[in-house]
């Protein structure tokens, strides 16, 4: 064990010293945070780390302040000094990687602070970023640490692995940061050209076999190399415990370290180079014996290779890997022994850092050349299957074989099964519907049957504030919005915004993870609101996350995603049919430094709020322009003279107050220019952007209502008899109660794979699985609901279950948001597309 400083050289070695004075200035001027005047600047070198020098910066206090006492302290990563193999050192794309996953993602990272590319500072490019308070771990055996400890570092050491590869790239910017195919071929080449540039051709210190296993690996390339599957993404490259900086006093990870070799491309290499510790125990200061785990013996509390792999693929939700591990395994060696290689002839040369240790790295090198030809030649590295333990009660049943499936039931089924995290969310989530949601329908409903109808029930900010204290809050807002609206908000540094509230943009949830979450709100009409996933609100914030200017989501999303306010969206119009949009009559007129709007809305739910306070409104800048690109849509606040609520809307007698749904007129309204959005004749754009997201987020409430529905009637049809035996008992009832989990079912899955669509290729196209969803999901909904309401007979259309509402919302949702006919019109049109290619 040890912590980041006890790995420290006394000094800088010679051979990577540099002008300490030039780089205080520099840091001065360009580390945020930095003393500009301190009592004294100390730069010493970690020994940790044979590839790129990094030193510990330490900035003492000024006059006055405890002497002695360093108030900061920073991290310094530089490229060597000298000549350098080709592609390797790039601090640079270090620097990219980890600024990429701190700013956008939970991936545990140091914060980067300063990319310095001039090599007139101190000789070479380096990077400034963060200095970790924590416990490094040299010795994968873990010496001296309690074995109950042991298994909880292994199990997080898995888990921030998982993290990582669970990251959007596209979503965070690194989509280019390399090739995802082919990935294990292009490595086998580059180590090979790496290996012959370390080492000279008949030269005592070039080993033929290495040669003969580049031949090997290149012959047993996994299949799924090929192509962009779910094995690839982001990979670390260089990921194994002495890179991980663990809480000082928690088993957890704060900081990956070392993202020198990171790429996108195939995870399943990183999961084997983490598991190198199982097959070699490479010690850099002692010589051997050099086997690993799996033969000399595992230290008590370190778990087995297969219950490690088994926690990974748990958080991560990949696939078992039994049937490639051989090549993993051997290509993890291999690459290994390159590295090594190449330390070693740095070291030769006299500029690799690490002294003692880089000079031992030439025979480690030859060592990883024999193991991997020894996992090459065995029989079996790893069982088919996942070990069986506590853990394996929680693993996706599509990666478990036929008996373990048996030995381990889940309650999980198909192929979308939710990584850990989402199931701890679910939990938590279920929870809290139990124990404040359920048991407050009727309070809810009593309030909005009464003449206060109008006005907000005082539990609801209470449980709001809850939500929030159990990270329930926000949960729709997809990565890729929240990213732009972090560095969009961000740049101004506006303390008021969200510089201390990242919390505020939700838990970096892809489409498909907030579905298994969105369809537990859905089992209550009451729910979204109370998690700030409420439509319109959830659409209008996604608008304002993905085209609002700085300054409009400063006035507007964060009073929305602190949930301060609430909106409404204007588009449809009592006058013409507005399933197409083109036919909208109202106007939006240019006038100096405003717009005018004139025109006259319906059904803009949300409207009779009291704490409605935005309505965007859609309508035409131009009449006369191509018929796509005449419609604009702009913010207006709800009490700008010329705004007038005329009444609310009944959906099949029920108001739905306190929200509402309100018929609302404009006339001669002035708003300023800077309102619109995204500019003129940018509407459709918006909208489709707007309406995917929340076409699918109905659909997954839709799943939730028709759970609710099965449950109440099953729970009813156990209870109620009649013509003298149960309900349950009823042939017909059950032979219906059959159909109705049948098309429930399939009807999910659609959902999900509409949502995987959507965050694998976006709107455009996902279009055509989103019409499927959106017609399947409320016609299914509609006919459980239905059977329910009639296994409830008069109760079922009373009041006194949440059955008739539940009913009327999902009745509603064969026309909002495009009717059915405009969907199964999109859904043809690409059937006969198709039949013509």
């Amino acid at each position: 064990m040890a912590t980041m400083t006890s790995n420290l050289h006394s000094t800088v070695s010679s051979a990577h010293r540099f002008d300490e004075s030039a780089l205080l200035r520099y840091a001065t001027a360009n580390v945020k945070g930095f003393p500009d005047a301190p009592s004294s600047f100390v730069v010493s070198q970690f020994g940790h780390g044979q590839s790129n020098p990094t030193f510990l910066l330490e900035v003492f206090q000024p006059t006055g302040a405890i002497p002695g006492a360093a108030s900061k302290r920073y991290v310094l990563r530089k490229k060597p000094s000298g000549v350098l193999l080709e592609s390797a050192h790039a601090v640079e794309r270090e620097f990219q990687v980890l600024k990429a996953l701190g700013d956008l993602t939970d991936v545990p990272v140091p914060k980067v602070f300063s990319l310095c590319n001039d090599p007139t500072v101190i000789g070479t490019p380096f990077y400034i970023m963060e200095y970790l308070e924590g416990r490094i771990y040299m010795d994968n055996k873990l010496p001296g640490v309690a074995p109950k400890t042991r298994t909880a570092i292994y199990q997080a050491s898995a888990k921030a692995l998982a993290s990582l590869h669970s990251v959007n790239v596209d979503a965070v910017g690194l989509e280019r940061f390399g090739r995802r195919e082919n990935y294990c071929r292009r490595q086998v080449e580059r180590w090979e050209r790496q290996y012959l540039s370390s080492t000279g051709e008949g030269k005592p210190d070039r080993n033929p076999k290495m040669l003969e296993l580049a031949i090997w690996l290149k012959n047993h390339i996994p299949s799924e190399d090929s192509s962009k599957t779910a094995a690839t993404g982001l990979v670390h490259g260089d990921f194994r415990i002495d890179n991980l900086v663990f809480h000082p006093v928690e088993d957890r990870v704060i900081g990956i370290l070392d993202w020198e070799l990171s790429t996108l491309g195939n995870q399943m290499c990183d999961v084997a180079y983490s598991s190198l510790a199982y097959y070699a125990d490479l010690k850099l200061f002692e010589d051997g014996p050099y086997e690993g785990f799996e033969l000399s013996g595992r230290p008590e509390g370190i778990p087995s290779l297969p219950e490690y792999l088994a926690e990974y693929c748990l958080a991560s939700g990949k696939p078992w890997p039994a049937s490639d591990w051989k090549f993993y395994v051997a290509f993890s060696m291999f690459r290994g022994a390159s590295i090594h290689a190449g330390v070693y002839h740095r070291w030769t040369m006299g500029n690799a850092s690490g002294g003692k240790r880089a000079e031992r790295t030439g025979r480690l090198a030859n060592i990883l050349i024999d193991f991997s030809w020894v996992v090459i030649n065995a029989r079996s590295l790893l069982p088919n299957e996942p070990p069986f333990g506590p853990a394996m009660l929680r693993y996706p049943q599509e990666h478990l074989g036929a008996e373990s499936a048996k030995l381990h039931p889940t309650e999980e089924k198909g192929n979308f099964v939710p990584c850990q995290r989402v199931l701890d969310l679910k939990i938590k989530l279920v929870h809290f519907m139990e124990n404040h949601i359920y048991p407050m329908e009727k309070d809810f409903f009593k309030l909005a049957q009464s003449s206060s109808r109008w006005t907000i029930h005082p539990e609801e900010d209470r449980l709001k504030e809850l939500a929030k204290r159990e990270g329930l809050w926000n949960l729709f807002i997809p990565l890729d919005s929240a990213a732009r609206a972090r560095k969009l908000l961000l740049a101004g540094e506006d303390s008021n915004g969200l510089g201390s509230q990242n919390n505020l943009l939700g838990a970096g949830l892809s489409n498909l993870e907030y579905g298994y979450l969105c369809e537990i709100m859905g089992h209550s009409a009451w729910a979204p609101q109370i998690f700030n996933c409420g439509a319109p609100d959830t659409g209008n914030m996604e608008v304002l996350l993905r085209y609002g200017t700085r300054d409009q989501q400063k006035e507007w999303l964060i009073p929305l995603l602190e949930g301060k306010i609430r909106s409404a969206f204007a588009m449809t119009e009592p006058n013409v049919a507005s399933s197409d949009a083109t036919n909208i009559e109202c106007s939006i007129k240019r006038c100096g430094d405003s717009y005018i709007i004139n025109g006259r809305k319906w059904w803009t739910s949300g409207a009779m709020d009291p704490r409605c306070k935005l309505l965007i409104v859609m309508g035409k800048t131009n009449f006369t322009a191509s018929l796509h690109e005449q419609q604009s849509m702009i913010l207006v606040d709800i009490n700008t003279p010329g705004v007038t609520v005329v009444r609310p809307l009944m959906v099949f007698g029920f108001d739905d107050a306190p929200h509402g749904h309100a018929e609302v007129s404009f006339e001669n309204v002035q708003v300023p220019a800077e309102n619109i959005l995204l500019g003129e004749g940018r509407g459709f754009e918006i909208a489709q952007g707007r309406l995917g997201p929340g076409r699918l987020h109905h659909c997954m409430r839709l799943i939730g209502a028709a759970e609710r529905g099965m449950k109440l009637m099953v729970e009813r049809a156990l209870r109620r008899r009649a013509f003298g035996k149960a309900i349950a008992e009823h042939g017909s009832f059950l032979s219906d109660l059959a159909k109705c989990r049948i098309e429930l079912d399939q009807t999910r899955l659609l959902v999900l794979e509409a949502a995987d669509q959507l965050d694998h290729y976006g709107n455009k196209k996902a279009k055509g699985i989103l019409a499927m969803a959106k017609v399947a999901a409320p016609n299914m909904a509609l006919r459980v609901l239905d059977m329910a309401i009639q296994v409830h007979g008069g109760a079922g259309v009373s009041g006194d279950t949440v059955l008739a509402h539940l009913w009327a919302t999902a009745r509603t949702l064969r026309i909002a948001d495009g009717p059915d006919e405009v969907h199964l019109g999109t859904i043809a049109k690409q059937e006969l597309r198709r039949a013509k290619l």
